[in-house]
C-alpha cells in the first residue's frame, strides 16, 4: 500500500494564521513545491466549519492568534466525529508550546521563523501518513461490505437449503447442544406423537409406547457421540397394532470455532399407517 507523489501534491491543505506575510510565504512555498489545493484563512473561528464541509488532508495551524488560539481550534476540530485521524501541523515560535500541542492532538509542529526545507519535509511526511490512513479506511470499508455481502449470501443459501430439505422430507428439525428442539418444520408431532423436547430424551415420560428400544438406544448413542447418520430406521407399533416406519437423517453442527452447537436433520415416514 503506497501513496504516489501526485496523490500527495493533490492533497487539500488549509493554512490558518493571523499574519498575512506568513500565509503568503507558505502559499508560495507550497505552490512552488507543486501542491495544487491550498487554501488559507486569517479567521480561526471559521476553521471547524470549513473542515466539516471540505475535510482537509492537512491543516497548518498557528497557535498564537487573537480571539481564538490554535489550542481552541484543535478542541473544536475534535468534535468532527467523521474525522478519526486529525492531521494538524502547528506553527509556533514558542518552544514550550510544542509538547502541549502534541498532547492536544497535533501530529507535528513547524518552528518559526520557518526553515523552508523543514517545512516541505514535515508537510510531505504528514500528508503521506494521512493519505495512507484514508486508503486503509477505504480498504476496511470495502472489506466490511464484502463480508456483509458474503454473510447475506450464506443466509440466503441456508434458507434455500432449509426450503429444499423441507420439500424433500416430511419434516426438518434442529436441536441445540443440550438436545432440545430449536426448530421443527412439518407434522413432527402428528408423525412421531412425542413432545418437541429431544429424540433421545429418556426423561420424557409423555413419549408413547411402541418405539423399538434397540433402535432408540442406537440413535441415542450416535447423537451422544456426535456422529452423522443417514436414513436411520425408526419403527413404532401403535396401540391399535398398526406399524409405522421412519427414516431419520442428521448431522452435528459446529460454529466457526469448531464448537459443537447441536444437530440438524430431516425425517421421512416411509410406511404409512395401515
Amino acid at each position: 500500500m503506497t501513496i504516489s507523489t501526485p496523490d500527495i501534491l493533490n492533497a487539500s491543505i488549509l493554512i490558518v494564521d493571523d499574519q498575512e506575510p506568513n500565509i503568503s510565504m507558505l502559499e508560495q512555498l507550497l505552490s512552488e513545491a507543486g501542491y495544487t489545493q491550498v487554501e488559507s484563512t486569517m479567521n480561526p473561528q471559521e476553521v471547524c466549519a470549513r473542515h466539516r464541509n471540505i475535510g482537509y488532508d492537512l491543516i497548518l495551524l498557528d497557535l498564537q492568534m487573537p480571539n481564538m488560539d490554535g489550542f481552541q481550534v484543535m478542541e473544536g476540530l475534535k468534535t468532527n466525529g467523521s474525522d478519526a485521524y486529525l492531521s494538524v501541523i502547528v506553527l509556533t515560535a514558542q518552544p514550550g508550546h510544542k509538547l502541549r500541542a502534541l498532547q492536544a492532538g497535533a501530529k507535528d509542529f513547524i518552528s518559526k521563523p520557518f526553515d523552508l526545507i523543514e517545512v516541505k519535509t514535515r508537510i510531505h511526511n504528514i500528508l503521506e501518513v494521512r493519505l495512507l490512513y484514508k486508503l486503509l479506511q477505504q480498504h476496511n470499508l470495502l472489506l466490511e461490505k464484502t463480508v456483509q455481502g458474503r454473510t447475506a449470501e450464506l443466509r440466503e443459501s441456508e434458507a434455500r437449503y432449509r426450503s429444499l430439505t423441507e420439500l424433500a422430507s416430511d419434516w426438518y428439525w434442529e436441536q441445540d447442544e443440550g438436545g432440545n428442539f430449536t426448530k421443527v418444520s412439518g407434522p413432527v408431532l402428528e408423525m412421531l406423537g412425542i413432545r418437541v423436547d429431544s429424540l433421545t430424551d429418556e426423561s420424557n415420560n409423555d413419549k408413547p409406547s411402541g418405539w423399538n428400544a434397540a433402535e432408540h438406544a442406537e440413535l441415542q448413542a450416535k447423537i451422544a457421540a456426535r456422529q452423522p447418520f443417514l436414513d436411520f430406521e425408526f419403527n413404532r407399533i401403535n396401540d391399535d397394532g398398526s406399524h409405522q416406519r421412519f427414516h431419520v437423517s442428521g448431522e452435528p453442527m459446529f460454529n466457526r470455532f469448531s464448537g459443537y452447537i447441536g444437530y440438524r436433520g430431516i425425517g421421512l415416514e416411509v410406511t404409512s399407517k395401515k
